[in-house]
C-alpha cells in the first residue's frame, strides 16, 4: 500500500487530466454512489480539458487524503480554517502534479506536516460537494478523489496556514462533522483493517 512521492517534473495540464480519466476508468467503485460519482467525473473531464483546475468552474476535480493509525484506530484531521470545521486533508491540482494520487499525497504532507505516510493509491471514494469560499460570487463544486493513508501517531504533525488545528481523533470519539466524512473515515477504516 505504499506511494512515496510529491510534486513530480512539471508536466502538463494534458498529462494530469488523462491521469485522472485513466485512473477513474480502471478503477471498481465500491458503491452505487461511487458509480454514479465516477460517471459524473468522467463527463465532466469529457467535457472540460481544463476540468482539473481550479479556473473549471463552476466545477472542478480536487484530490484528498484521510490519515489513520496502522491499527486504524484514530484519525488525524485538521480544523479547516475557512470551512471552520474538521476534514481530511485535501485541495486543488496545481501545475506540477503528474497524478491524482499525487496531488492528495502532496496536500496531505502540506497540510498534516507529515514526512512520512504510507500511501494507498488506489482511490477510496469519491465526493462532490458545495464550496461557497473557493470563488468569491460563485458556488464551486469540488469533485473530489479520495484516497487513504496511514502514519504513526507519535510522528511530528502539525497545522498548515490553511488549518486553525491538526490532531489525533479516536475514530470512536469523532468531532461535530459532516456526514460525508464519517462515512468517508468509516470507509477508510474498513479499507486499512482488510490490508492489516
Amino acid at each position: 500500500m505504499t506511494l512515496r512521492h510529491g510534486r513530480g517534473a512539471p508536466c502538463s495540464g494534458q498529462a494530469l487530466h488523462d491521469d485522472a480519466r485513466a485512473l477513474l476508468s480502471a478503477w471498481v467503485p465500491p458503491s452505487a454512489r461511487d458509480a454514479e460519482l465516477r460517471d459524473r467525473f468522467l463527463a465532466h473531464l469529457e467535457a472540460h480539458p481544463d476540468g482539473m483546475t481550479r479556473e473549471c468552474l463552476p466545477d472542478h476535480v480536487t484530490a484528498g487524503t484521510l490519515v489513520l493509525t496502522p491499527a486504524a484506530d484514530a484519525v488525524l484531521l485538521n480544523h479547516h480554517r475557512k470551512a471552520g470545521v474538521w476534514l481530511a486533508f485535501g485541495g486543488h491540482c496545481e501545475p506540477g502534479d503528474a497524478t491524482v494520487a499525487g496531488v492528495a499525497l502532496r496536500e496531505a504532507h502540506e497540510e498534516s506536516g507529515l514526512a512520512e505516510l504510507d500511501f494507498d493509491p488506489v482511490p477510496l471514494n469519491l465526493d462532490e460537494h458545495a464550496v461557497e469560499f473557493c470563488s468569491p460570487g460563485t458556488t464551486v463544486h469540488h469533485l473530489d478523489v479520495r484516497f487513504v493513508a496511514t502514519a504513526e501517531r507519535d510522528d511530528a504533525h502539525r497545522a498548515s496556514e490553511e488549518s486553525l488545528d491538526v490532531r489525533w481523533w479516536a475514530v470512536d470519539a469523532l468531532p461535530e462533522m459532516f456526514p460525508d466524512m464519517r462515512r468517508l473515515i468509516g470507509d477508510a477504516v474498513e479499507r486499512v483493517q482488510r490490508v492489516v
